[in-house]
């Protein structure tokens, strides 16, 4: 179970970091984009968070 959590985990890190790489590297994003992006990012992080925990019990 725990090498389930860690690819998971390593999923997760991946889609956020591709998030972040796609904000920076454009200069003409739009308000709505950078909600967009931001609330995936916050779900992204909620994700890793609780798997975070699941793997520390």
């Amino acid at each position: 179970m725990v090498d389930k959590i860690d690819v998971t985990i390593a999923y997760y890190t991946k889609k956020g970091q591709d998030i972040l790489d796609a904000v920076n590297s454009r200069n003409d994003l739009t308000a709505d984009e950078l909600i967009h992006y931001g609330e995936e990012m916050a779900i992204i992080e909620y994700k890793l968070t609780a798997l975070e925990v699941a793997n520390e019990n």
